[in-house]
């Protein structure tokens, strides 16, 4: 039977350190609310990562990784026509193009990306099917978990304590009012420059994270950089109402409740001793 659930009951890391303890072989199936990711591993190790419909040609992961430029790639992929993953690796190594190391430090980097993304996820549904594999033509990696995951928990780390600085991503930017800032006089990254791009009071962080597709945790860093630097400031998106607030009621506690809820907390213990 395939293991699966709610990413809100059983988090990334958690599903890695069963994986990898496990030494489980098969596929990770992971479908969030904007894209899915599959990812395979080999007797608890990472072996293959897929994002959607993206192309994961060893052409494309290889431009990507700065191995080879532009117009290398659509070379090698006219060249290459239908051959395999594993065939154009060979026709490349043979031909001196590109070294074996490269081809093999490209692809963990690009597969290990990949894995990094998901744990700043906190919605969707995931599912592991034991023994499935990506196809043979495919070129796959053994990369241990133990690193992935100390770094993922540290990513985790990082993300809440950038929701403490930007609780929510529903807000929208607008530049700084504040005398001598100017964003042309500032040097940003490329992925800086695509968010600030579409800074504009109509538009929700969401909004931007998804035009520049970028997940939560690298959205929230940007924008905490720019916040830092006085260049932008959050505000309400344009046209969106105030929320009335909300008064709960308060409940008083009584000493039944207090009963009932330790009789709970003691049925939990003994449920977890007995696994």
């Amino acid at each position: 039977m395939a293991l699966k659930g709610n990413l809100r009951d059983f988090t990334i890391t958690q599903l890695l350190n069963l994986i990898n303890l496990a030494r489980k072989t098969g596929t990770l199936m992971v479908e969030g609310p904007n894209e899915k990711i599959w990812v395979s591993f080999k007797e608890g190790r990472l072996a293959y990562a897929q994002v959607g419909q993206e192309d994961n040609s060893l052409a494309t992961i290889l431009f990507k990784a700065k191995k080879i430029t532009a117009g290398q790639q659509k070379a090698i992929k006219a060249r290459a026509g239908s051959m395999s993953d594993k065939e154009l690796g060979l026709l490349l190594i043979n031909a001196n193009y590109i070294s074996q190391q490269d081809i093999l430090n490209s692809l963990q980097a690009h597969f290990i990306g990949i894995v990094n993304r998901l744990f700043s996820w906190v919605e969707g549904f995931f599912r592991f099917e034991n023994e499935l594999l990506p196809p043979d033509d495919k070129i796959t990696v053994r990369i241990s978990l133990e690193n992935i995951i100390i770094e993922g928990s540290r990513r985790m780390r990082e993300l809440e304590q950038l929701k403490d600085e930007i609780p929510s991503l529903d807000m929208a930017l607008k530049f700084s009012d504040r005398p001598g800032t100017n964003i042309r006089n500032v040097n940003l990254s490329v992925e800086e420059w695509r968010v600030v791009s579409y800074i504009n009071p109509k538009n929700s962080m969401h909004q931007i994270a998804r035009a520049t597709k970028l997940n939560d945790l690298e959205i929230r860093k940007i924008v905490y950089g720019l916040i830092q630097a006085g260049l932008v400031e959050i505000v309400r998106p344009a046209g969106a109402t105030r929320p009335a607030p909300r008064i709960s009621p308060q409940v008083p506690v009584t000493q039944e409740k207090k009963e009932e809820q330790r009789s709970l907390i003691n049925r939990l213990i003994r449920r977890i001793r007995s696994l």
